[in-house]
């Protein structure tokens, strides 16, 4: 009989601030944000652990949904966002105003040109997946809820489906949406893209 694993990426809803560059910048949810999460997460799936990443707008939602569903929970600090460097806080009105050649110059190409003192795609990219591998691993057979963020479940799907890296902003990631992966007892893993559900 076939083992299968599945994982389900929920990312964080709405959150104080607006969008900016946020990475390790720890704003908490909204309330629309929590109901976005809550929404995404109120189907009768049978979810047997949560993983979270520590940032406050991940980690409100895992730790009351768990506690809800008697479920165990650990935070992972390699599904943090990824770290924006001088630019952390700050809209992309804000930096266009003062660095717009530096700011263009990540649109086109985040891998060659990170912001100022930030965390290089690649590093990031290098995190993201040994956590990838430890889920799989250490958690094979299992269902999994992982609550994370819009940048590291970009990487994932980039390598799912074997797209550059420097690519993965042109995939949209919904805040609260939930995206589901299936991996195979061989270790081969498919996003399943019908069970997702957005907002």
């Amino acid at each position: 009989m076939e083992m299968l694993t599945r994982i389900d990426f929920l990312r964080h809803g709405e959150t104080h601030g607006g969008p900016r560059f946020r990475g390790s910048t720890d704003d908490p949810l909204m309330d629309v944000g929590l109901e976005q999460m809550k929404c995404a997460t109120s189907s009768n799936q049978r979810w047997e652990r949560v993983i979270s990443s520590p940032l406050a707008r991940c980690a409100e939602f895992a730790r009351a949904f768990a506690r809800q569903n008697v479920l165990p929970l650990t935070f992972d600090k390699r599904l943090k966002e990824i770290h924006f460097g001088a630019w952390e806080g700050r809209t992309a009105a804000e930096l266009m105003a003062v660095a717009p050649d530096a700011l263009t110059r990540f649109w086109s190409d985040p891998d060659k040109y990170p912001p100022p003192g930030g965390e290089t795609l690649g590093r990031f990219q290098a995190r993201v997946l040994d956590a990838w591998r430890d889920m799989v691993t250490h958690h094979a057979g299992q269902h999994l809820l992982v609550v994370t963020h819009g940048g590291v479940i970009r990487v994932l799907l980039c390598h799912l489906l074997e797209r550059p890296i420097a690519r993965l902003q042109e995939l949209e990631i919904k805040q609260g949406g939930l995206y589901g992966v299936r991996v195979d007892d061989c270790g081969k893993a498919s996003p399943i893209f019908e069970a997702v559900m957005q907002p």
